[in-house]
């Protein structure tokens, strides 16, 4: 076991608290639709409490779907995978966000599963620069991936900086920059460097070997 690294036990349990972060929301919608419909009689309540239920069930299933391969690899898949099937589950992911635009230029061809990955990271850090709304792009340039986060204020939170660059020491990575904290483990595994450049509401993030 290596002292920079977290424990696969530690790392483990941080994505899964980060993966119930991300859910308990919708499912607690579900929850709350479920109870109206089992208590109340008012044929419009009804309406609306189906109606959330339906939205918060597809927006869990959306981010479960995410999740499987960005964090989880999706184990049954081969070692390669279709940038095609990344770009369906980021459109999936981002359909009901009104505040975020996805212009996905990469081509659907197959790149090897950590890159995959790496790339879907890439795009959660990218979708961070942008608390306000704005556009994120995905290209990819040969073997390099390149995220461009555009809209008002962009920029790359300094937590996250911190991470990404080997500031903040395994001990104080928590479930809220376990993220960071993968993708800079992606970075490692498919051997690539990271380049990240701040220019006025816009945040240009380019991964390559």
């Amino acid at each position: 076991m290596q002292d920079d690294r977290l424990r696969d036990l530690d790392l483990a349990s941080l994505i899964g608290s980060r993966i119930c972060h991300d859910l308990i929301s919708p499912i607690g919608a579900i929850s709350n639709g479920l109870e109206v419909l089992s208590t109340s009689d008012d044929e419009e309540m009804r309406q609306v409490a189906l109606e959330l239920v339906g939205n918060s069930a597809r927006q869990a299933a959306r981010k479960l779907a995410f999740a499987r391969l960005a964090f989880g690899a999706a184990g049954s898949m081969g070692a390669e995978i279709s940038l095609g099937d990344a770009q369906d589950l980021a459109t999936d992911l981002l359909a009901e966000d009104r505040r975020v635009k996805l212009n996905w230029q990469a081509p659907r061809e197959n790149r090897p599963k950590p890159v995959v990955k790496l790339l879907l990271n890439l795009l959660l850090i990218g979708i961070g620069c942008i608390p306000r709304g704005g556009e994120i792009s995905v290209e990819t340039q040969g073997d390099a991936l390149l995220i461009t986060a555009r809209g008002p204020r962009a920029a790359l939170p300094e937590k996250t900086a911190n991470v990404l660059t080997g500031t903040t020491p395994p001990s104080a990575i928590d479930a809220h920059t376990v993220q960071p904290y993968l993708t800079l483990l992606l970075l490692q595994e498919c051997g690539h460097g990271l380049d990240i450049d701040q220019g006025e509401d816009e945040v240009i993030i380019r991964s390559a070997p």
